[in-house]
């Protein structure tokens, strides 16, 4: 659905992506994650053919981003904490307008989505808050059953009420779409997220699925029976390595149940106890982000 090919763009000196290749298959739900400043947007706009990549190539629905038309505009839903929308026109006249763009427009997905979202027909967008226009913004993407979702930091200033609705009326209708979601809000997207492609500086650090990426990251607490050290030669997967008193802690990018009690013990003397904890998206992404800034160029 999405195939992003050695991408660059620059804004005069700066470099917001450099050398960026992912892709993101049909019926996927793919997580664009990365700290603020690492590219998520300029990539989600040069998809949308917002602006044009320096150099490299994205395609789109199978198509050129540079000369996407309306017939694959129809097919893409489009939801952006940026997004503009007619302040004078009520929920309602904006709906109407929109539904002859879009020949496949249901007007009973319509309704069950607006009445979901719990959205004022006859009030006017521009007195609604930041969270009624968010969902009104994802009840205009979802009607005419998007091939692709795109979504641009959707949860931005929302409060948890207004994520969760947000999140439940997405979910009701994912139906067969392919979704490409950007945000700091990881708790929020865990739940619908089938792959995850973390980027830094431009850069695409990796992309495996959130199955393989949870199954292979775990806290781990190694209980001594002397005071604890970090070790000198330690594994490059180990990951904020911290020795407090008898007890080692790190976070092991390469977990495996029947090999990491061994490892241990090639490292460490005197073992206790290795007790190990899964981890959730949001700490596997501080993890990597801290141990990326500690040492630039680190194999993730």
């Amino acid at each position: 659905m999405i195939q992003v090919e050695d991408v660059w763009k620059k804004f005069r000196k700066h470099e917001a992506l450099r050398g960026l290749s992912f892709k993101v298959p049909q019926g996927t739900a793919l997580a664009l994650i990365g700290a603020n400043g690492a590219g998520k947007t300029t990539t989600i706009k040069i998809l949308m053919n917002i602006i044009e990549p320096t150099r490299g190539r994205v395609n789109i629905l199978g198509v050129d981003s540079r000369r996407i038309s309306p017939r694959e505009l129809a097919q893409i839903g489009y939801v952006a904490e940026s997004q503009d929308l007619p302040g004078g026109l009520t929920v309602e006249q904006y709906l109407a307008y929109l539904r002859p763009f879009y020949p496949k427009w249901d007007r009973d997905l319509e309704a069950s989505v607006c009445r979901q979202l719990d959205l004022p027909a006859n009030q006017k967008i521009g007195s609604l808050s930041h969270g009624m226009r968010m969902k009104m913004a994802l009840a205009c993407a979802l009607p005419f059953r998007p091939k692709l979702l795109i979504l641009d930091e959707p949860f931005s200033g929302l409060d948890p009420l207004v994520r969760d609705e947000f999140m439940e009326g997405l979910l009701a209708q994912a139906g067969e779409m392919t979704v490409l979601i950007s945000s700091h809000e990881l708790g929020e997207i865990e739940g619908v997220a089938t792959d995850v492609a973390f980027i830094e500086d431009g850069r695409l650090l990796f992309q495996e699925s959130m199955c393989d990426l949870t199954e292979r990251f775990r806290e781990v607490r190694v209980t001594l029976d002397h005071d604890a050290a970090i070790p000198k030669d330690a594994p490059k997967d180990w990951l904020c390595m911290r020795a407090m008193g008898s007890v080692l802690t790190f976070v092991d990018g390469s977990y495996s149940e029947t090999q990491l009690a061994e490892r241990v013990r090639t490292q460490c003397t005197g073992v206790k106890h290795v007790d190990t904890e899964p981890m959730t998206l949001r700490s596997i992404f501080t993890t990597l982000a801290r141990s990326n800034r500690a040492n630039k160029g680190g194999d993730l």
